[in-house]
């Protein structure tokens, strides 16, 4: 007799044979305080050749609910921040397909910001076969388990009882409270506090129970590529950052010829 498997079935997507090229970003903590990497982003999305780009979270540096779309500003400009955003998922999606996955900062992106910009909510992690292998796509953040601080942060923000007592609270509020955790994330890299990295046993665990030979994923800002061993690897996307002494905004792109880093600035 058969005993049924308990651990959760990862999430699978099949490409269409139609995609000839596939992107993938992650990191790039979007604000309005940071108009650069704004612009390339946005000239990057109008500006693709593939045919479907997976942003592997963190696309913004802070998401406090979907509510944050569409409200009128007291200073009368035309949109907020977060409308010029959508627009431009929006308009991206028009021509090739979108998908998303949340990261560490943008975990509230829900189905309404979704809609609105006609983009696949993808569950982390996701199996992409493409091309005839399989590819397991995550943000990462999951698997960095020397963390422990802040692997008990994520199991409680991630509860459904915790986003519907944050998402009950007004926006200013919310607004508020996201800006005093983003001054803590700022004096903690100041200081200069190392940040722990992806287990490479759990990443070799999610891999052999994706049957997926490698893992691609962002969160940790360091894009290498590494040796997990057994025919397994995983390769880390790029941050970006177009105000810094040296810019930073680069794509992974896969093909029928493979995977290559693409440098946009």
């Amino acid at each position: 007799m058969k005993i049924p498997s308990t651990e959760p079935r990862i999430a699978e997507l099949h490409a269409p044979p139609s995609w000839a090229t596939v992107d993938f970003i992650s990191d790039l903590h979007l604000q309005a305080s940071e108009p650069a990497t704004f612009a390339a982003w946005q000239h990057y999305m109008e500006s693709t050749p593939a045919d479907a780009v997976f942003i592997l979270g963190d696309l913004f540096e802070v998401w406090v609910g979907d509510d944050a779309v569409g409200n009128k500003l007291p200073d009368g400009a035309d949109s907020s921040f977060e409308d010029r955003c959508v627009r431009v998922l929006g308009q991206a999606a028009g021509r090739l397909a979108l998908f998303f996955m949340h990261g560490n900062r943008d975990f509230l992106v829900g189905q309404r910001l979704m809609d609105l910009c006609n983009t696949t909510l993808l569950a982390d992690p996701t199996v992409l076969d493409f091309n005839g292998q399989r590819w397991l796509l995550s943000h990462g953040d999951a698997m960095c388990l020397g963390d422990v601080d802040y692997m008990q942060f994520r199991r409680q923000v991630r509860s459904p009882q915790w986003q519907r007592a944050f998402l009950a609270r007004p926006l200013a509020e919310r607004q508020a409270i996201a800006r005093g955790l983003r001054e803590q994330s700022e004096a903690r890299k100041k200081s200069g506090a190392p940040y722990a990295d992806v287990d490479a046993a759990a990443a070799l665990g999610q891999l052999q129970a994706a049957k997926a030979q490698i893992l691609i994923h962002g969160h940790t800002h360091q894009p290498a590529v590494h040796d997990l061993g057994h025919g397994h690897s995983r390769v880390v996307l790029s941050d970006w950052d177009a105000a810094a002494p040296v810019p930073r905004a680069e794509v992974l792109r896969l093909t029928a010829g493979g995977l290559r880093r693409i440098a946009l600035l």
